[in-house]
C-alpha cells in the first residue's frame, strides 16, 4: 500500500467547485492585491481565532517579521525563543538585526521550556517568542507570568496551530501578536504563500496594516519604512473557501492522532506525541520519537510510506548562527529531538486502512 505523508487532492475535490468560483471571482474583478475579499478573510479569521485585528500578509515568515518590526525591535536587542522549530521563526528575529536568544525545549511536546525562559532574560531582551510547535500550544501561563514581571510583549508563533488550544483560549490571542501561515500543507492552507497577524490592539493592528504596505499611512506618503507583506486576493478567497471545514478537519486529525496512539500503546519502542491537559492539539503533523530514526525513515520509504523529519539540525546549529556562540551540547533536549523525531502522515483524509498499515509497518519494525 502506498501512503503519502500529505495528500491535498481530496480536500481539493470537497470544495473545487466553490474554489474554483471564487477565484473566477477575482479574476473577473481583476482586484488581486488586497481589497474586499481579503478584508472579508480577515473579518472571517478575526471571529474564528478570537482576536480583535486580524491582519492578512504575504506570509507566516512575514507575520513574524512584521510583529518584530510593529514592536521596533532591532539591532542590539535580544529576543528569547526555542531552537526546535522552522528556520522563519529565528529567521525573522536576524532579519530586523535582534540576536535570537534559544532557550531549550520541553522533551515532550518540543515546545520551550518556559521553566528556563527567566534565566535568559537580560537588559537587552525586548520579547518572547514562544512557537506553538506542531499544533500544541506552549506552556502561555508561565510565559505570560515572566512577560508580565520583565515587562516584556509575547509574539506566538502560531504557523502550525490555528484553532489550537490553551485553557480555553485560542492559540494567537494571548500574547501580543499571533502570528500564523497559510502554507498549502498547513491545516488551513491557501495555494501559494500567505500569513496572518493577530493582535487585541487597536494601535498595533493599525501599525501592521501600514507596516505591510510600506509603512504608508496613504499611497505615497510613509510614516516609516515598511515591507512589502501584503496578501493576495486570490489566496484571501481560497482560506475563506476552506475556512467553514477547517473545525469538521481539525476533528479528523485529531481522531487519527487518537487511533495511532492507541496502536502504539504498549509499544515501548515508539513514545507518541503528548497532549497536556487544558491544551487542544491539532496535530498540524504526528510526530513520534523512536532511538533509530534514519532506519525507520528508511525503512517506510521502501514500504511506500510517506514520512518527514522536523527538523534535523536545531536552529543553534544551523551554520549561519554560529556568530551566536552556541555549541552542540547547549540544548540537548532539541538536539536528541533532531535526531529520533519522525512525523507520519496525519491529514484528515487518511484512510483508516492506510493508517493501521502505517501503525503496523512501524511497530513491526521497531519491535523487530
Amino acid at each position: 500500500m502506498k501512503v503519502p505523508m500529505l495528500d491535498l487532492k481530496p480536500q481539493y475535490a470537497q470544495i473545487k467547485d466553490n474554489v474554483v468560483r471564487e477565484v473566477l471571482a477575482v479574476m473577473e474583478s481583476q482586484g488581486f492585491i488586497l481589497g474586499p475579499r481579503v478584508e472579508k478573510m480577515e473579518q472571517e479569521l478575526a471571529t474564528y481565532i478570537g482576536a480583535k485585528h486580524a491582519v492578512g500578509v504575504s506570509s507566516g515568515t512575514d507575520a513574524l517579521l512584521l510583529s518584530l518590526m510593529a514592536l521596533q525591535i532591532g539591532h542590539g536587542d535580544e529576543v528569547i525563543t526555542t531552537p526546535y522549530s522552522f528556520f522563519a521563526t529565528a529567521g525573522a528575529v536576524a532579519r530586523v538585526g535582534a540576536k535570537a536568544v534559544f532557550v531549550d525545549i520541553e522533551p515532550d511536546t518540543f515546545n520551550i521550556d518556559a521553566s528556563k525562559i527567566e534565566a535568559a532574560v537580560t537588559p537587552r531582551t525586548k520579547a518572547i517568542l514562544p512557537v506553538h510547535l506542531f499544533g500544541q500550544c506552549a506552556d502561555m501561563d508561565a510565559i505570560m507570568a515572566i512577560a508580565r514581571k520583565y515587562r516584556l510583549p509575547v509574539i506566538e508563533d502560531a504557523c502550525q496551530s490555528i484553532g489550537s488550544g490553551y485553557n480555553g483560549k485560542q492559540a494567537g490571542t494571548i500574547g501580543d501578536f499571533g502570528c500564523f501561515s497559510f502554507f498549502p500543507s498547513k491545516n488551513l492552507g491557501c495555494f501559494g504563500d500567505g500569513g496572518l497577524v493577530t493582535t487585541n490592539s487597536d494601535e498595533q493592528g493599525d501599525h501592521i496594516r501600514k507596516l505591510r504596505v510600506h509603512g504608508g499611512a496613504k499611497q505615497y506618503h510613509h510614516l516609516e519604512v515598511g515591507i512589502n507583506g501584503r496578501l493576495d486576493a486570490i489566496q484571501a478567497a481560497v482560506v475563506s473557501v476552506k475556512l467553514p471545514h477547517l473545525a469538521a478537519w481539525t476533528e479528523s486529525r485529531r481522531e487519527n492522532a487518537a487511533r495511532y496512539n492507541q496502536l502504539f500503546a504498549g509499544n515501548k519502542n515508539v513514545r507518541p506525541p503528548v497532549e497536556k491537559a487544558g491544551r487542544k492539539h491539532i496535530y498540524n503533523q504526528y510526530v513520534i520519537q523512536v532511538e533509530k530514526r534514519d532506519e525507520l525513515k528508511q525503512h517506510l520509504t521502501e514500504k511506500e510510506i510517506g514520512c518527514a523529519v522536523y527538523y534535523p539540525v536545531s536552529l543553534h546549529e544551523q551554520e549561519c548562527f554560529k556568530s551566536l556562540g552556541y555549541r552542540r551540547g547547549d540544548f540537548p533536549n532539541s538536539e536528541y529531538a533532531a535526531n529520533h523525531t519522525l512525523a507520519i502522515p496525519v491529514y484528515p483524509e487518511l484512510p483508516s486502512e492506510a493508517l493501521e498499515f502505517v501503525a503496523t509497518t512501524i511497530n513491526s519494525f521497531t519491535r523487530g
